[in-house]
């Protein structure tokens, strides 16, 4: 429930903040370098917030600040008239979603049993994006409200939507307060970062390579929205291009929804790192197809709608079975610790990918922007094979 209603808050700025910058005549390398910003700031939270869970022994007063932080980002966002308070905003939400994740994740994986942990780890993301879901929607039909209201300058009504976030940001606060229990786990006051850092298993720290190169290439959505938003805007004008566009990203949550818990049950049968594998490489199809979307100049909602689908179902079994895979690999000591160093990996690809996918396409061209990360995927998925080996 709280990880819905934290999703509901910040997806929902997600799917509109592309239109948002548009409107107010920013390009798509801002974009780029607001949200690889954002993804750095997160995932070095997040490893020094495992690594202090791991020595206290206990996470949730963390993890309230952290859903609490995303809503104030979401204020400063709707203050915004140009992208320094943007980014102060992202980097604020982004601080509290990198303080809560590993915690949250260890506090899941230590509720539950091994043989199911796919399955909880799906269902948890199911949750995470039924929040993703309803939070968009209401968003874009908001934001067409808003537009017919009168005295509107054309950025008025995506800052009313941002306000709106406010409320289900609180009420995941309230949420995680009243109803999660943290099976804390005995203090370690001794422990030192970088003993803990070298003491994780050599067969994860492989896991990590792959999981960053492939990284470095899985760009923010919100890029794909905004491919979205200017493939259509020739046809539809920007505002309808941007509800549609946030349209095929509540699609692709619709995807991501539907298939979590199934994915979650295929790893608890066959293993979590085989599924993971096909994941990475429809990752690596999604943003191919994209490169070619702006290649031939193509508007096509089918071939849109097809992409946004691709997508959803390679994050659904990136985010449900990374989790899972990890904490095969490690012991529950080091449970905290680990799902930092696999966030801070993430977080810091991504701070590649979305630059450099952003710069190359205000650079040189979306093209060449998607086409590379689509090439880093591609190689990130094939070096998880190879490490299956060992």
């Amino acid at each position: 429930m709280t990880s819905a209603l934290g999703d509901f808050c910040y997806e929902t700025t997600t799917v509109i903040l592309p239109g948002f910058l548009a409107v107010l005549g920013l390009p798509a390398a801002i974009l780029g370098i607001i949200e690889g910003i954002a993804d750095a700031v997160a995932s070095f939270t997040k490893m020094v917030a495992g690594f202090i869970a791991d020595k206290l022994g206990h996470r949730k007063l963390l993890v309230l600040i952290g859903y609490g932080l995303t809503p104030l980002g979401q204020a400063l966002i709707a203050l915004a008239a140009g992208w320094p308070l943007i980014l102060m905003g992202r980097l604020v939400s982004w601080f509290g979603k990198g303080l809560r994740g590993p915690l949250r994740d260890a506090i899941v994986a230590q509720a539950i049993h091994p043989e199911t942990r796919g399955r909880a780890f799906g269902f948890h993301r199911a949750m995470d994006t039924v929040g993703a879901v309803v939070g968009p929607l209401l968003g874009v039909a908001l934001l067409g409200w808003a537009q017919k209201l009168d005295g509107m300058d054309p950025s008025g009504p995506f800052r009313i939507v941002f306000w709106l976030t406010l409320i289900p940001g609180g009420l995941a606060v309230l949420a995680f307060l009243t109803l999660v229990r943290d099976p804390e786990h005995t203090p370690n006051p001794a422990l030192k970062f970088f003993a803990a850092l070298r003491d994780l298993p050599s067969s994860f720290k492989r896991y990590l390579q792959a999981v960053g190169l492939f990284g470095c290439g899985d760009f923010s959505h919100t890029l794909l929205i905004l491919a979205a938003t200017q493939l259509l805007t020739p046809a539809m004008g920007i505002v309808q291009a941007a509800q549609m566009a946030g349209l095929f990203y509540v699609l692709r949550n619709l995807v991501q929804v539907g298939t979590s818990y199934p994915i979650g049950v295929l790893a608890d049968r066959f293993g979590s790192m085989p599924i993971l594998i096909f994941g990475y490489a429809l990752g690596a199809l999604t943003a191919i197809l994209t490169s070619l979307a702006f290649f031939f100049g193509s508007g096509s909602m089918v071939l849109l709608a097809g992409i946004f689908c691709v997508a959803g179902l390679y994050i659904a079994v990136q985010e449900a079975l990374e989790a899972s895979a990890t904490a095969d690999l490690v012991q529950p000591n080091q449970l905290g610790m680990s799902y930092g160093a696999l966030g801070t990996v993430n977080g810091s690809a991504k701070f590649v990918s979305s630059t450099m996918v952003g710069v190359l396409w205000s650079a040189v061209s979306p093209v060449v922007g998607f086409g590379l990360a689509s090439l880093l995927m591609a190689v990130g998925t094939l070096l998880l094979l190879r490490q299956r080996r060992y």
